[in-house]
């Protein structure tokens, strides 16, 4: 792991309107490490990640790449620099099979001026080449996309990110939609994805997924960082409890027995 974050954002603040949506949100990516970000719906994950990917800019604090400031007025902006951003979605067209998928909007040519042409034969060795090399022995490489298992699907979109460079890759609840055979498919892909160096943002509010291959843990709640650990810090049933608000749902239990005390003694 390098000494200084690849990614670094400090005191970042996000209003909409009258709406706060994050308040002095800090974080830090390191290369060939998966730091996972946590966190309940409406907590902050997705106004986070758009900052980080140049969807949103923050209205508050400071985003710092490689040591220096930046500032993203877009996804494509933030491409360019190397991060890279793995939808729920995936941006992948289910009829078109796995190579053209591959090379979606950055497709290889041969020849030149009006003989200029897809260069097919030299996108399906590449696409077979690039997922062996994290570990996915594809059939064919013609197979259409929508004939894949989400697990399979979200492997071709790693790779893919991988592959037109990423230093850092940031991943949408990857296994939000999926099973527990194809979710432990796509955490393997994650591990492989931070072995080949790339800072890894694994985004899910499931803590036992986030336990299993994350080095760093950011728990966001209400729009405000609740916690940053390390993994040696932290066990995963205090991650869990952290995430979960364990403390909260134990003082309403407390207080809904009184309140059940109360009744039964008005009755009585």
């Amino acid at each position: 792991m390098s000494a200084e974050p690849i990614l670094e954002v400090r005191n970042i603040s996000k209003l909409f309107g009258s709406v706060i949506a994050l308040s002095n949100v800090s974080a830090k990516v390191y290369a060939g490490e998966v730091t996972c970000l946590l966190g309940d719906n409406g907590a902050g994950k997705s106004t986070l990640i758009k900052i980080l990917s140049g969807v949103h800019q923050p209205t508050e604090g400071e985003y710092y790449f490689e040591g220096k400031p930046v500032r993203f007025n877009s996804p494509r902006d933030a491409l360019a620099h190397g991060i890279a951003t793995v939808y729920q979605d995936l941006s992948l067209i289910p009829l078109m099979p796995i190579w053209r998928n591959f090379f979606l909007g950055l497709e290889p040519t041969k020849g030149w001026g009006p003989f200029k042409r897809f260069d097919i034969a030299y996108a399906k060795r590449t696409v077979r080449e690039e997922l062996a090399k994290m570990g996915i022995d594809i059939r064919d490489p013609g197979q259409a996309v929508g004939t894949m298992s989400g697990g399979e699907r979200q492997s071709i979109a790693i790779a893919r990110a991988v592959y037109f460079g990423a230093k850092v890759l940031i991943l949408d609840e990857p296994t939000a939609a999926l099973g527990v055979k194809q979710a432990g498919v796509v955490l393997k892909y994650v591990v492989q994805a931070k072995t080949r160096g790339l800072g890894v943002i694994f985004i899910t509010h499931n803590p036992h997924h986030a336990y299993a291959v994350g080095d760093r843990f950011i728990v966001l709640k209400r729009g405000k960082t609740l916690g940053i650990w390390r993994k040696e810090e932290i066990e995963r049933e205090e991650l869990i409890r952290a995430m979960s608000g364990a403390d909260e749902l134990e003082a309403l239990s407390h207080e809904l027995d009184e309140l059940a005390r109360r009744q039964a003694v008005a009755n009585a």
